[in-house]
């Protein structure tokens, strides 16, 4: 394996490999396969990820910050990661494990998050318009001031999650578990809460 030639993107297949605590910086990386590789602490910062095949990786600890993940992270091991200003943009994370990921100011748009573990995640401030977060687990999550219009989060876990302020209007929280969740000041025109269970939570300014 020449770690010079995955640098340059003059390979592309590497299902599998072994690139732990390695440094792939500013790399240009678009449609890289990667999927089940062991990148644990692996420094990806400012690389282009584009394409990339991710799914089932391992990333514990990994470093994405500013990097172009539009990727396939599907199962992904993403605990810990940082991807700070990370675009991931229309993503597919299903099912990924984001416990304890660093994701400030990153750009989750249409993502595909269904079944995805955010547990106590802080997501303040992040961009989830439109994304895909059909039952993930967002218990204790940080949702304020998110935007999540447009957002599914049908059957989605928000127990005890802080959505102050956050942006729901248009959301789909049909069957979501909202027990103690924080809803002061959201913004919910137009938000499905059909069958969602809000007791204990708290609903200060909100018209549900």
């Amino acid at each position: 394996m020449n770690i010079e030639s995955i640098k340059k993107g003059q390979e592309k297949n590497f299902p599998g490999i072994d690139l732990e605590d390695e440094n792939l910086t500013h790399c240009k990386l678009e449609k890289i396969n990667l999927a089940g590789a062991n990148l644990v602490g692996t420094d990806f910062t400012k690389s282009n990820l584009k394409g990339a095949k991710l799914d089932g990786a391992n990333l514990l600890g990994a470093q994405f910050k500013s990097c172009d993940l539009r990727a396939n992270l599907l199962g992904a091991n993403l605990m810990q990661a940082d991807l700070s200003k990370a675009d991931l943009r229309g993503a597919n994370l299903r099912g990924a494990n984001l416990m304890g990921a660093k994701l400030l100011q990153a750009s989750l748009a249409s993502a595909f998050l269904s079944g995805a573990n955010l547990t106590g995640v802080n997501l303040r401030g992040v961009d989830l318009r439109g994304a895909d977060l059909r039952g993930a687990n967002l218990n204790s999550a940080n949702l304020k001031g998110t935007n999540l219009v447009q957002a599914d989060l049908q059957g989605a876990n928000l127990s005890e999650a802080n959505l102050e302020e956050a942006d729901l209007r248009g959301a789909n929280l049909a069957g979501a578990n909202l027990l103690g969740a924080n809803l002061l000041c959201a913004e919910v025109e137009g938000a499905n809460f059909e069958g969602a269970n809000l007791d204990q939570a708290c609903t200060l300014g909100v018209e549900i």
